[in-house]
């Protein structure tokens, strides 16, 4: 059997009833994100990203495989909102953070890929001195697992809509690149961010009446607009990073 952990996962183990695991604190980052500029996020979280950070799309590298993000910080390693290893205070934490240390991942059988997803934990967070059990005595879930298990299963139907809006949106030609720049104060090297798509928001006039219907209907322009408003957070990131310089 083979799994394939998801991006930002280290090595990753199908989760046992006899586990303990150590969950993550309250606002705590995991460790792999502390040292991202982006991270992925689902459907239905556009609304809440959008409030602080910005919203682009990315693209796997050599084809028009869309993903949605949220932009962390202005260069390469850098998280904006990274305090200590905390969450800055206040700001919306992306689902794919808080479902840390688990994930549901693909797995292979034979050298075929199951349809079905397994719930996996990361495993150095499987902890039998500080980790805490999830199920009890009679392998019934207690109510904290409860909860994140739903989170998961909730995520990964949302990762569905969202490779399906971003097909829609490749489909339709919706998405160009283009490029932020922007200098933090008088005199010093100007800041180019790269590699990111957007909506052109002008090409949405030009779609027939049948694919307008179909924005509307799955509930994606909606959430393009939320995507469009969201690239004025490129002011907080500099206000951010103007901030730590200082």
């Amino acid at each position: 059997m083979e799994i394939k952990p998801p991006f930002g996962y280290k090595e990753i183990a199908p989760l046992n009833r006899k586990q303990k695991v150590r969950l993550l604190r309250p606002g705590e980052m995991p460790e792999f994100a502390r040292g991202l500029n982006s991270i992925p996020i689902s459907y239905t979280e556009f609304a809440l990203v959008a409030r602080e950070y910005p919203i682009v799309f990315t693209a796997v590298a050599g084809t028009q495989v869309f993903t949605p993000v949220a932009v962390l910080g202005m260069s390469a390693g850098e998280n904006l909102y990274n305090q200590g290893g905390a969450w800055a205070s206040g700001v919306y934490i992306p689902a794919y953070a808080r479902r840390f240390p688990f994930c549901m991942a693909k797995v292979t059988l034979d050298k075929v890929e199951q349809q079905n997803r397994l719930i996996c934990v990361e495993k150095s967070h499987v902890d039998e001195v500080a980790g805490e059990p999830l199920f009890d005595a009679k392998g019934q879930a207690v109510e904290k697992w409860r909860e994140i298990e739903r989170l998961l299963a909730e995520y990964e139907a949302d990762l569905e809509r969202s490779r399906e809006m971003c097909g829609i949106l490749s489909d339709y030609a919706l998405l160009e690149p283009f490029t932020m720049q922007a200098k933090l104060n008088k005199g010093g090297d100007p800041l180019a961010m790269t590699g990111m798509h957007r909506v052109a928001e002008a090409k949405i006039e030009h779609l027939n009446a049948s694919q307008l219907k179909n924005l509307v209907r799955k509930g994606i322009l909606s959430r393009l607009y939320a995507h469009l408003l969201s690239l004025d957070n490129f002011a907080k990131l500099l206000d951010r990073k103007a901030a730590k310089a200082a």
